[in-house]
Protein backbone atom coordinates (compact mmCIF):
# COMPACT_ATOMS: atom_id res chain seq x y z
CA UNK A 1 0.00 0.00 0.00
CA UNK A 2 2.33 2.59 -1.20
CA UNK A 3 -0.19 5.20 -2.11
CA UNK A 4 -1.96 5.28 1.53
CA UNK A 5 -0.72 7.84 4.11
CA UNK A 6 0.95 6.16 6.88
CA UNK A 7 -1.44 5.81 10.35
CA UNK A 8 -0.60 6.60 13.22
CA UNK A 9 -0.64 3.23 15.94
CA UNK A 10 -3.86 3.57 18.27
CA UNK A 11 -4.59 1.25 20.97
CA UNK A 12 -7.64 -0.90 21.21
CA UNK A 13 -10.74 0.51 22.19
CA UNK A 14 -10.89 0.87 26.44
CA UNK A 15 -7.30 0.93 27.32
CA UNK A 16 -6.48 4.55 27.42
CA UNK A 17 -2.44 5.78 29.01
CA UNK A 18 -1.92 8.73 30.05
CA UNK A 19 2.13 9.15 30.19
CA UNK A 20 2.99 12.44 29.39
CA UNK A 21 6.84 12.75 28.86
CA UNK A 22 6.59 14.95 32.38
CA UNK A 23 5.59 11.97 34.10
CA UNK A 24 7.79 9.52 32.51
CA UNK A 25 10.31 11.76 33.55
CA UNK A 26 9.52 11.53 36.80
CA UNK A 27 9.14 7.65 37.02
CA UNK A 28 12.44 6.97 35.50
CA UNK A 29 13.91 9.44 37.55
CA UNK A 30 12.40 7.63 40.66
CA UNK A 31 14.11 4.75 39.12
CA UNK A 32 17.27 6.14 39.29
CA UNK A 33 17.19 7.72 42.62
CA UNK A 34 15.88 3.88 43.87
CA UNK A 35 19.04 2.22 42.21
CA UNK A 36 21.57 4.58 43.74
CA UNK A 37 19.79 4.45 47.43
CA UNK A 38 19.67 0.73 47.41
CA UNK A 39 23.81 0.78 46.27
CA UNK A 40 24.71 3.62 48.52
CA UNK A 41 23.29 1.77 51.69
CA UNK A 42 24.99 -1.80 50.51
CA UNK A 43 28.29 -0.20 49.50
CA UNK A 44 28.11 1.82 52.93
CA UNK A 45 27.36 -1.00 55.03
CA UNK A 46 30.01 -3.13 53.84
CA UNK A 47 32.49 -0.28 53.29
CA UNK A 48 32.10 0.40 57.42
CA UNK A 49 31.56 -3.46 58.32
CA UNK A 50 34.61 -4.81 56.43
CA UNK A 51 37.04 -1.78 56.21
CA UNK A 52 40.58 -1.90 57.91
CA UNK A 53 40.21 1.96 57.99
CA UNK A 54 36.85 2.82 59.34
CA UNK A 55 37.91 6.46 60.22
CA UNK A 56 38.66 6.85 55.89
CA UNK A 57 35.35 5.34 55.16
CA UNK A 58 33.25 7.47 56.91
CA UNK A 59 34.42 10.83 55.43
CA UNK A 60 34.12 8.73 52.17
CA UNK A 61 31.04 8.36 52.28
CA UNK A 62 30.18 11.72 53.92
CA UNK A 63 31.58 13.13 50.78
CA UNK A 64 29.99 10.28 48.26
CA UNK A 65 26.30 11.58 49.96
CA UNK A 66 27.47 15.10 49.02
CA UNK A 67 28.66 14.85 45.79
CA UNK A 68 25.84 12.26 44.96
CA UNK A 69 22.87 15.29 46.29
CA UNK A 70 24.72 18.03 44.53
CA UNK A 71 24.35 15.93 41.31
CA UNK A 72 21.03 14.98 41.47
CA UNK A 73 19.77 18.81 43.03
CA UNK A 74 21.69 19.90 39.49
CA UNK A 75 20.22 17.43 37.30
CA UNK A 76 16.23 18.04 38.78
CA UNK A 77 16.79 22.08 38.72
CA UNK A 78 19.37 23.35 36.93
CA UNK A 79 21.25 25.32 40.08
CA UNK A 80 23.76 23.67 42.29
CA UNK A 81 22.57 25.29 45.37
CA UNK A 82 18.72 25.17 45.80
Amino acid sequence: MPDQPLQPFALPQGISIHLSAGSTIGWALLLVFLIWAVYTLVASYHWIRYSHAPAVALPAIIAHLAVSAALMSFALSGALLP
